[in-house]
């Protein structure tokens, strides 16, 4: 089938015209041989300019309409009608901005009429290649899933859910609150940023309409709308549902990092709740990688925690810590290359830790304290293991599977 057609440049009374020379930019593209009515109309929004539109399409065949006029947003649906009305297939229409995007964005004639006329003239070479569409109705799932916790998020998701839909609201941080959950005042009212936002919070937590999904993150998203499927990672909390968040864990933490809440200008334990409103409010202990001192020891043993209680003057428990992964950490105190201090991350910030002395030290002081507590075996299996080499990965494969039960011979 050939493309008949129709182009009608408005004047929008002269919100157009007054910027935009409509009569040269109707001439011009009235030439195109796949134009065959184009028009120009005061008003084309109004009653008798749809009813131009709806004439000509009925008496010159029109079977493609474009309307040069404002934004799709105020007038698309009112021209599509029109098309309905003639039995015109509504997607068969298009519509070109030379309002807000030429009239009302310069001064100078020339300059916005020659880009009306590329606008237009872009539509005309659209809307051939434009095919019927049908309008169908299909089964959508009213649940909304919101991306971030912070007020926006909880905002719309209380808003959401108060019209009775199902929410789930992802966060990727322990607690929701988002940045004004670290503000003091809010503008302009100075109002108490916790004041407006902990309400909201323990709002969220209470509706039955909202499902929290915090310390999680969004992965992958299929489907198209009404029918998405997300994929949401949750990571482990390590911490049970049943916390009281009674901080009595956080006190006698002996690891300390810095808190990402306070912008690393103060310290927090491993285990920790980001402030005391926090919702959920359940403390956390946040995991990442290995870290690069266990990476590299020839025995993958964890310094951080002995690290901190030798801090603390907790040698015992140290010398106790140090014993559960490691068989000799006598030997390991004085002949150990200590690969694990070079890889410190303390160097970026002075100096690694002297982490092969510190070992000495503890178990030194065990030593003179009297017998050293080795730890227990507890259900020996009858299985034996042979391991051939005495070098230090035999000892300490030997070790760790008489930590397990096993009888290893070496």
């Amino acid at each position: 089938m050939n493309a008949k057609v129709g182009v009608y440049v408005c004047h929008c009374g002269s919100n157009i015209a007054n910027t935009v020379d409509v009569a040269r930019v109707r001439d011009y593209i009235a030439e195109n041989s796949d134009v065959v009515i184009a028009r120009d109309y005061k008003f084309m929004c109004s009653e008798p300019g749809q009813d131009l539109i709806i004439k000509d399409i009925k008496d010159k065949g029109l079977n493609r309409v474009v309307v040069a006029s404002c934004s799709p947003l105020m007038h698309e649906a009112t021209f599509r009608k029109a098309c309905e009305k003639a039995n015109l297939n509504r997607y068969l229409f298009q519509m070109v901005n030379i309002r807000e995007q030429c009239s009302w964005v310069h001064n100078d004639i020339k300059s916005a009429t020659e880009k009306a006329i590329a606008l237009v003239n872009a539509a005309v070479r659209r809307v051939i290649h434009q095919e019927p569409l049908d309008t169908v109705r299909v089964h959508i799932n009213p649940n909304v899933l919101i991306v971030g916790g912070g007020i926006a998020g909880i905002q719309a998701g209380l808003e959401i859910a108060q019209a009775g839909n199902k929410v789930y609201l992802v966060e990727k941080d322990s607690t929701i609150g988002g940045k004004m959950a670290k503000l003091d005042k809010t503008f302009p009212t100075l109002d108490c940023s916790a004041c407006i936002l902990t309400p909201k919070m323990v709002q969220v937590a209470q509706d039955e309409n909202i499902e929290l999904l915090s310390y999680s993150e969004v992965e992958e998203v299929n489907g198209s709308v009404g029918n998405f499927t997300v994929k949401v990672r949750k990571k482990a909390r390590y911490v049970t549902d049943q916390c009281t968040s009674c901080n009595d864990c956080a006190e006698i933490c002996p690891v300390k990092v810095p808190n990402p809440f306070e912008e690393n200008q103060s310290l927090r334990s491993a285990i920790y709740k980001s402030f005391p409103q926090a919702i959920p409010n359940t403390y956390v202990i946040e995991k990442e990688d290995r870290a690069p001192c266990r990476e590299t020891c020839p025995i993958g043993q964890e310094a951080a925690g002995y690290i901190a209680l030798i801090a603390q003057r907790k040698f015992q428990e140290a010398a106790r810590l140090i014993r559960q992964d490691n068989p000799l950490p006598i030997v390991c105190g004085r002949v150990c290359y200590h690969p694990c201090e070079t890889e410190c991350n303390r160097q970026f910030v002075d100096e690694p830790l002297a982490i092969k002395n510190l070992k000495r030290f503890v178990i030194d002081w065990e030593m003179n304290q009297g017998s050293p507590q080795v730890p227990q075996i507890e259900n020996r299996k009858k299985e034996k293991i042979a391991i051939i080499g005495s070098g230090p990965s035999g000892l300490s494969c030997a070790h760790d599977l008489a930590l397990k039960g096993y009888h290893p011979e070496i």
